[in-house]
């Protein structure tokens, strides 16, 4: 998933700010495994239903926004865990 930069430069965590970076393929891939299972679930424990065309990873790498039919979503509750 190709992100323009500029977009880059603009968007932040809507949490606490911090910049966002752009998921590796093998991050995603093995998220898209977990959805195909249904064991992913978002912040608040519901699962994620879609596969992730691709996605932003907050600059702490806690949390990841979901990047689904092209659109970042950059709520809060739809963000993923990382640290499982």
């Amino acid at each position: 998933m190709v992100i323009d930069q500029k977009l880059l430069e603009i968007i932040c965590c809507p949490e606490t700010k911090q910049d966002l970076k752009v998921a590796d393929e093998e991050l995603i891939s093995r998220l898209n495994g977990l959805v195909e299972r249904k064991e992913l679930k978002n912040r608040i424990k519901q699962p994620v239903e879609k596969k992730l065309d691709g996605g932003l990873i907050r600059e702490d790498g806690k949390y990841l926004y979901p990047i689904i039919e092209e659109i970042p979503i950059l709520l809060i509750d739809e963000s993923i865990p990382l640290d499982s």
